[in-house]
């Protein structure tokens, strides 16, 4: 294993080194940086056009030129160095800097959207392959498909019209109508229709049900303007908690396993109780603190597994722990989500928000000033939109991947000689077909997480977000070399270490799977 991965960051390290030059070759050839200079009349144009020469060593040969760019990059690529050069931008800007402000507004506007692509892709495809050729089936294949031809430019547009526009509007009388209740109910009706299985009766009762509940709920937010006031209060995290508690022991220990079910409960418990203590501490809320309590969460978790499952006398502690851990990091997060709501209004009443708060451009608002809890709130809101584009853009591919490998790992002998020796359905699906359908999976993610730090170029042009590839594309347009370069080389390390990663994983999931030197 050890030599393998040498051997391969040898090699990546060869590969980059000629990309890079066959780059650096291609942009520089791709124009004349000088060209605006030497078309303007003005008596100052030779003076600015001897300046950007020597800022970028124009009077030197191509070869020598770009050593002198890679000895400054490899400044950067040596942690216990001290000088990190890759150039300066044509307004004179160092290029590392450039690239710190580009990396975190594409962090901050990408990640989010490619891990809810993941789990919600994975989940869908999943589902269509166990439902396959149902009505879900195809509804799931439909949508993605849609998802996936739609111009990201025009998802853009339509979710500023009616997502930031459209919604802003309606919150300035945040009633729903009964006619608008009963056509949100009717279509979610449908959906839990489709979802179920069973005999018509039953698939037809669980769509009534999910009619009524979808139209009670919305009657309930429109009658108590919970929308202008939006809160989630401890009877809404307790049933949260505690479904949350029973669709984790479903997935990781089965219904069966009263242990695990009653550690998850435990953890609800436990938040619960520590709902109202936690408040004056989150008032004085930092990033750094809230960190330290999410960790904090998953090791008391734990110890209520641990303990639950020691007091019932159980073998197999590792599910019980698990089940808690989970259940009370989402009883956390929730109790976090409701101290954001709480400051709501404080934020609608801003000054600057003017009562609409979904942005449709920036990534924040110019001037905002507040607490943890309301620049939090800005920031999210901020990016709301995009990340919605960007995870429709991208479930349909992690969807259909999933469920072709789910397809192909349920027909194997293996999974039919479970079924054979009586193991549970949900035993089958989790722990034998799952865990193997993610090895071909693991590539895909590893590219595209490895493809995040490349930017979304046009989802960021609309929405107005300077990262890496607003970035690149406005260095591009101008030929401004050394921005070229650093967007290449930081895009370029980061797609070969996921490659890598995606090799080793694949002995992860699967034990059989061994890297040999």
């Amino acid at each position: 294993m050890l030599m393998y991965t040498v051997r391969r960051l040898v090699a990546a390290v060869l590969i980059l080194f000629a990309a890079t030059f066959l780059v650096y070759v291609l942009v520089t050839y791709a124009g004349d940086p000088l060209q605006e200079f030497r078309e303007n009349p003005s008596p100052t144009a030779q003076s600015q056009m001897l300046a950007r020469e020597k800022a970028l060593h124009l009077d030197v040969p191509l070869i020598p030129r770009y050593f002198m760019w890679l000895g400054g990059a490899l400044g950067c690529l040596n942690p216990l160095g001290t000088t990190c050069d890759l150039g300066t931008t044509f307004q004179g800007q160092a290029v590392t800097d450039a690239l710190k402000g580009a990396i975190a507004q594409t962090l901050t506007l990408i990640t989010a959207a490619t891990i809810l692509a993941i789990i919600i892709g994975v989940a869908l495809g999943v589902v269509a392959a166990l439902r396959q050729y149902s009505t879900l089936d195809y509804g799931i294949t439909f949508l993605a498909f849609v998802c996936y031809s739609l111009p990201s430019f025009w998802i853009a547009v339509l979710l500023k019209q009616y997502g930031a526009i459209g919604f802003n509007n309606f919150l300035r009388n945040p009633t729903i109508g009964v006619a608008s209740a009963a056509a949100v109910g009717l279509v979610a009706g449908i959906i839990w229709f489709l979802a179920s299985y069973g005999r018509m009766r039953t698939r037809v009762l669980l769509g009534l049900f999910g009619f009524a509940l979808t139209f009670a709920i919305l009657i309930f937010l429109s009658v108590t303007r919970w929308f202008a006031r939006p809160s989630l209060g401890l009877p809404l995290i307790a049933i949260l908690g505690v479904l949350t508690a029973v669709a984790f022991t479903f997935l990781l220990a089965g219904l069966r396993n009263r242990t695990a079910l009653y550690a998850g409960i435990a953890s609800v418990v436990v938040g619960l109780a520590l709902y109202f203590p936690i408040q004056p501490l989150l008032n004085r809320a930092t990033w750094l603190m809230m960190l330290l309590l999410g960790i904090l969460t998953l090791l008391i978790g734990a110890g209520i597994g641990w303990v639950v499952g020691r007091l019932r006398r159980t073998y197999d502690l590792g599910q019980s722990v698990k089940v808690a851990m989970w259940t009370a990091f989402i009883v956390a997060g929730l109790t976090v989500l409701d101290r954001f709501m709480q400051s709501w209004p404080a934020y609608m009443r801003d000054g600057r928000i003017s009562g609409r708060p979904i942005a449709t451009a920036n990534s924040a608002t110019p001037g905002m000033d507040g607490n943890f809890w309301i620049t939090g709130i800005d920031s999210y809101t901020h990016l709301i939109l995009p990340t919605i584009a960007l995870t429709l853009l991208a479930l349909a591919s992690y969807s259909r991947y999933s469920r072709a490998s789910m397809l192909e790992i349920m027909s194997q002998d293996y999974i039919r000689t479970a079924r054979a020796k009586g193991v549970s359905e949900r035993s089958v699906v989790v722990k034998h077909a799952f865990r193997n359908a993610l090895i071909p999976l693991a590539t895909l993610v590893a590219f595209d997480i490895g493809g995040i730090i490349g930017g979304a170029v046009i989802t960021e042009k609309v929405f107005g977000f300077s990262g890496m590839g607003n970035l690149f594309n406005d260095s591009l347009g101008q030929l401004d070399i050394y921005p070229i370069m650093g967007f290449f080389l930081i895009t370029g390390i980061t797609a070969m270490v996921f490659n890598l990663v995606a090799d080793l994983l694949y002995s992860v999931l699967d034990p059989r799977v061994r890297v040999k030197a």
